[in-house]
C-alpha cells in the first residue's frame, strides 16, 4: 500500500505524468502531455511537487520520527526501521524531487530565459536553488553540476562536494537578487505560494539567501558579522512561503493533504503505527505550551523506539504494549511551507544573539514564536513569551542563545517543516541528546525523564554508536546504475560537510 500510495500522491496530486522516474539515469520528461509552452501549467505542479515531498512518506515520517515528534506504535510495525536507525535512503523522494519539480523547473528557465519578463526565470529558479539546497542538505554529497542532462548524453553525472554546491548555490542566489522584478510578472492563477506577487517572490529569495548563510554556522566559512551586514539592507520574508491548505480536497484519493493520505481512505497509517513520543509531548506537556491540542490527542506518550517493550513503565498497572498513547492530529487544510514565517524570524534572533545584539535577538525570538502561534489559529497566547512565561527570552549569549531558539523551532515546525527541523537539530545540535538508558530501569526513566532533550532508541541503541541519525544513505538506484557513485554510506549516521558542530 506504500508504493501505491507514494505513487499516486507523485502522479495525481501533481499533476504529472512521470515515465520511469525510479531510473536515476533516465532523462526525465515530466509533464510530458502538457504543452512545453504553458509554464502557467509548470510552475503550479512544481510548487506542489516540492510541497508533497516536504511533508510526503520519506520527509513527512522520516523527518518526524528522527526530530522524536512521532514513534511507533506496539500494535504494528510498519516505521520500526526509523526507529531502529536502519539504513534508510528515502529514494522516492530523491528521484522525485529530480524528475518532477527541478526537470520543470529547468524547463521554465529554459523557456523564459531570453523573455523581457523575468518573472517566471526568477520564481524557476529561486525555486530550483530552494530545492537543491534540501537535497544537499539531507545527502550531502549529490550530483549537481552534471544532474538533469541526460538529453545532452550525461548518463552518469559526476558527484560534487558539498561544498562546491553551497558556493554554487550562493553565487545563484546573489545573481538572482541582482534582478529588478519591478517589472516582472507572472499569472497569480499559476503561483500557489504568493499569486504572483513578485515582491514576495524578491523577499523568498533573500531569505533563502539567509538561509545558506546561517546553515554553515559550524564551518570555517562563516561569518556572522556579513551575514548581519545582510539582513541590515535585505528584504526578507514576513509570512510564509508556503503551498495553502486551501488547495487540498481531503475527499479525494490522491489530492489530499500528502499527511492525510496516508491516514484517510483506509489507509490508516496514523491510528495504527504512529504514536506521540515522549521526548516532545512531555516538553509541551510539562511547558503548559498552547500547541500541544493542536498536535495531539491524549494524555501520554511512549519513549522513542520503545515498541517492543512488554513491561510497566509508568507503574499504573497496564503494560506498555497495551497502553493508550496520543494520537497525532492532523487537519485537512495544513499549509505546507517552503520557508515559514517563523523559520525567517528564528533565523534573525539567531545572527542578532551571536552579534551580542540582545534587544534585535529578543524582538525576532518573540515574532517567530507569535508566528508559530498563528499558523495554529492559536489567539490570546503571547503570554508564554512575555515575563514567567516557559518561552520568555532569557537574554542567553552564545550557546545558551542558540538552544532556546532552536528549542522554539523544534516546536513550531512540527507538522508543518519536517525536512527542516530535522536539518536544523543537526545543525545546532539541539534538543540535546541524553544518555539515559531507558531499558535498564524503566520506572526511573519514566519518573526522571529528561524533559527537553532526546534519548538513544531503545531498539535501536547500539545501531549508530550512540548517536542520532545524519543524513539518508544514496538510494540504490544511483549507487547501482551511475557508473561515477561513490561507495555507500555506512550507515544514516554519516554527517553532511556543514554538520561539523561536536554533539550527537
Amino acid at each position: 500500500m506504500k508504493k501505491n500510495l507514494i505513487i499516486l500522491l507523485i502522479t495525481a496530486v501533481t499533476l504529472s505524468s512521470c515515465g520511469d522516474w525510479l531510473d536515476i539515469n533516465h532523462d526525465p520528461n515530466a509533464l510530458e502531455e502538457i504543452p512545453t509552452d504553458k509554464v502557467q501549467v509548470l510552475l503550479p505542479a512544481a510548487e506542489v511537487g516540492i510541497a508533497n515531498n516536504l511533508m510526503g512518506w520519506h520527509f513527512g515520517f522520516g523527518g518526524g520520527f528522527w526530530v522524536q515528534y512521532w514513534t511507533q506504535s506496539a500494535t504494528a510495525s510498519q516505521f520500526k526501521a526509523l526507529c531502529e536507525y536502519q539504513p534508510e535512503s528515502f529514494s522516492t523522494a530523491y528521484q522525485s524531487l529530480l524528475s518532477q519539480p527541478l526537470t520543470d523547473l529547468e524547463r521554465i528557465k529554459s523557456m523564459t530565459a531570453e523573455s523581457g519578463n523575468k518573472g517566471y526565470y526568477f520564481v524557476a529558479e529561486a525555486l530550483s536553488i530552494y530545492t537543491w539546497q534540501l537535497m544537499t542538505d539531507l545527502w550531502g554529497d549529490i550530483p549537481y553540476v552534471e544532474a538533469l542532462q541526460g538529453s545532452e548524453g550525461v548518463l552518469h553525472p559526476k558527484q560534487d562536494k558539498q561544498q562546491d554546491i553551497y558556493a554554487d548555490l550562493q553565487v545563484r542566489v546573489d545573481k538572482l537578487l541582482g534582478i529588478d522584478v519591478g517589472s516582472a510578472s507572472i499569472e497569480g492563477g499559476s503561483d500557489f505560494i504568493f499569486k504572483g506577487n513578485m515582491e514576495q517572490w524578491y523577499r523568498f529569495a533573500g531569505s533563502l539567501k539567509l538561509k545558506l548563510m546561517l546553515r554553515l554556522s559550524e564551518t570555517g566559512d562563516y561569518d556572522n558579522e556579513a551575514v548581519k551586514t545582510f539582513i541590515e539592507s535585505a528584504d526578507l520574508l514576513t509570512v510564509s512561503a508556503s503551498v495553502p491548505g486551501s488547495i487540498w480536497n481531503d475527499a479525494m484519493e490522491g489530492k489530499r493533504h500528502p499527511m492525510r493520505e496516508f491516514q484517510e481512505g483506509g489507509a490508516n497509517y496514523f491510528s495504527t503505527n504512529v504514536v506521540a513520543c515522549k521526548s516532545f509531548f512531555d516538553y509541551l506537556l510539562v511547558n503548559g505550551d498552547p500547541r500541544f491540542a493542536k498536535l495531539f490527542s491524549g494524555t501520554k506518550a511512549a519513549f522513542f523506539g520503545d515498541f517492543g517493550s512488554k513491561m510497566d513503565s509508568d507503574g499504573n498497572g497496564t503494560t506498555d504494549d497495551k497502553e493508550t498513547y496520543a494520537k497525532v492530529v492532523l487537519t485537512a487544510n495544513m499549509d505546507i511551507p517552503l520557508i515559514s514565517a517563523w523559520e525567517v524570524n528564528f533565523q534573525l534572533a539567531e545572527v542578532y544573539a551571536r552579534a551580542g545584539n540582545d534587544a534585535k535577538a529578543k524582538e525576532y525570538y518573540e515574532t517567530g514564536v507569535k508566528a508559530s502561534l498563528a499558523q495554529h489559529g492559536i489567539t490570546g497566547a503571547d503570554s508564554i513569551v512575555e515575563a514567567g512565561g516557559y518561552a520568555e527570552w532569557q537574554s542567553p549569549t552564545g550557546e545558551a542563545a542558540v538552544k532556546q531558539i532552536a528549542m522554539q523551532k523544534w516546536v513550531a515546525n512540527c507538522n508543518y517543516q519536517h525536512a527542516e527541523a530535522f536539518i536544523e537539530r543537526n545543525r545546532t545540535k539541539y534538543p540535546s541528546v541524553n544518555d539515559i538508558d531507558i531499558a535498564s530501569n524503566r520506572q526511573s526513566a519514566w519518573d526522571n525523564f529528561p524533559v527537553g532533550e532526546l534519548t538513544i532508541s531503545v531498539a535501536g541503541r547500539g545501531t549508530l554508536n550512540g548517536k542520532l541519525p545524519a543524513s539518508p544513505t544514496y538510494p540504490e538506484a544511483y549507487i547501482s546504475r551511475n557508473n561515477n557513485a561513490p561507495a555507500q554510506k555506512a550507515n544514516i549516521g554519516e554527517p553532511v560537510w556543514w554538520n561539523q558542530k561536536a554533539g550527537k
